[in-house]
């Protein structure tokens, strides 16, 4: 006969399986994110450059 396992055990491993997938899902989010805001400034600066304008891409100098 196998004994059960330890409660405490079982407990803390779903708490730091919990902590982990929260970590990643919050990562994989933030990078959805980051990556549709990326494409947006792409997309705009393809139809920016599509109609010809030449300050599309402002750059900014420092000051004298």
């Amino acid at each position: 006969m196998s004994q059960p396992d330890d409660p405490g055990e079982t407990e803390r491993d779903r708490r730091g399986t919990n902590i982990f997938l929260l970590v990643m899902f919050a990562l994989v989010a933030g990078g959805g994110i980051w990556l549709a805001k990326a494409m947006v400034d792409a997309r705009r600066a393809d139809e920016c450059i599509a109609m010809g304008r030449r300050d599309c891409a402002p750059i900014e100098v420092p000051p004298r």
